[in-house]
């Protein structure tokens, strides 16, 4: 087994770190959630929305390689200045309440292993967060963001370690069960806006910037290019169906012993953590709270990065994991900023569910827009020379707008009934 890790390290890049990344501690608690409250019948979502992720992340992935650019520095030149700012400002906002969720959720599943005090341990996994962006080059930091993607599979070890009714799981996937009320197609915008998430457009396809820059910064012949595109597509085929398949995994542990034993509201990934141990015993509890930690010190630093390349790349700063701290100063600024301010949510009264609701509704208004002009921008032939998307892409990408659109229609609706 070891000898194939190395090798791994080498091939998987952005899309697998970026798929990884999805399944962050408020995911958790959202896929957790779905199971505990509607069993096994919201399974078929997870593969619903897979290949309208794997487009819209290779559309971005893509305009990262060819333009040897990110999503906002593009925008930048093609979307009028207030607009671009306002969705970068909503991404900032959200990208800040998620990591508050993330960090205090790390915080209490660490406090359920060890004990102590839940805010100390968030503040510490916080500042490890800084650290890490701040002093840390891209091209180190991405090997312990490749490593990290390893403990995904301790949600795959939990479904091992408990009673799964597989026919049932099989049964529901071939035959989804509707239901025509509104918290299950709530749940489904829910299901919806985690999966397919605006701050994955911009890291992934900054990333591909990192790793241009890694090779000298040039964009190459149009044969490098082609096999480079070869490569993102593999990396994002994989990492998202990576990504999925481990939420798969996390409803069908919080429909096979949450909502089979009774427990049908979970507000929290530590909480769920917490719920399994008399359930499912030690072990599975163990293997949940772990995860939950490992999936934050992956996924917290690949939100506030994201925040920090979308307000530089609108702003025309030095941005780039790999620059030193000295040359991209206010990149540097963004991501500590927001990883602090995120952290010091987690020590006021504010309700960390109430506003991953409105995190989750700021996502499902920002992400429409960029979706849409993502997709235009891989259309144009100056803006991706020969190397504009495929036909396969652009529909499945288009789709993947639609569909989003339709959650945040779904949102507003909840909001003003």
């Amino acid at each position: 087994m070891k000898k194939y890790i190395p090798s791994f390290l080498r091939h998987v890049g952005p899309g697998v770190i970026t798929g990884a990344a999805d399944d962050d501690p408020s995911g958790i608690a959202t896929y957790t959630q779905a199971g505990a409250q509607f069993g096994t019948g919201l399974l078929w979502t997870v593969f619903l929305s897979l290949p309208f992720m794997i487009a819209i992340q290779l559309v971005s992935a893509r305009i990262g390689r060819v333009t040897g650019k990110g999503v906002a520095a593009n925008l930048r030149q093609h979307l009028p200045a207030p607009l671009l700012l306002g969705l970068v400002g909503l991404l900032v906002v959200a990208n800040t309440i998620n990591i508050a969720a993330d960090v205090a959720a790390m915080g209490e599943s660490l406090k359920l292993v060890i004990g102590g005090s839940a805010h100390f341990h968030s503040l510490m996994f916080g500042v490890i967060a800084v650290l890490l962006q701040v002093f840390v080059p891209y091209r180190k930091l991405a090997h312990v963001l490749k490593w990290l993607t390893l403990t995904l599979f301790a949600y795959v070890a939990t479904v091992l370690a408990v009673h799964v009714d597989w026919g049932r799981v099989l049964y529901d996937l071939v035959v989804p069960k509707l239901q025509f009320d509104g918290g299950y197609w709530m749940m489904i915008v829910a299901l919806l806006g985690t999966t397919i998430s605006p701050y994955l457009f911009f890291w992934q396809a900054s990333q591909e910037v990192e790793e241009l820059r890694l090779k000298g910064g040039e964009r190459g012949t149009d044969d490098a290019v082609k096999r480079d595109l070869a490569r993102v597509k593999q990396d994002t085929w994989i990492g998202m169906t990576f990504s999925n398949i481990i939420a798969f995994f996390v409803m069908v542990v919080g429909a096979s012993v949450l909502y089979a034993g009774g427990v049908h509201d979970i507000t929290s990934a530590a909480q769920a953590a917490e719920a399994l141990r008399p359930l499912a015993g030690d072990f599975a509890f163990w293997l949940f709270a772990g995860g939950i930690i490992a999936t934050g010190l992956l996924a917290v630093p690949v939100l506030a990065s994201s925040a920090a390349y979308a307000v530089a790349e609108a702003f025309g700063w030095e941005e780039g994991l790999e620059r030193h701290w000295r040359e991209a100063k206010q990149f540097y600024a963004i991501i500590t900023v927001a990883t602090l301010v995120g952290t010091a949510l987690g020590f006021t009264p504010i309700d960390p569910m109430k506003a991953l609701y409105w995190s989750a509704v700021i996502n499902g208004v920002v992400a429409v827009p960029i979706m849409a002009a993502m997709m235009v921008l891989t259309t144009r032939a100056d803006v991706m020379g020969r190397f504009t998307s495929g036909r396969k892409t652009r529909w499945l990408g288009w789709g993947g707008t639609a569909l989003m659109g339709f959650a945040a229609l779904m949102m507003g609706w909840d909001l003003v009934h």
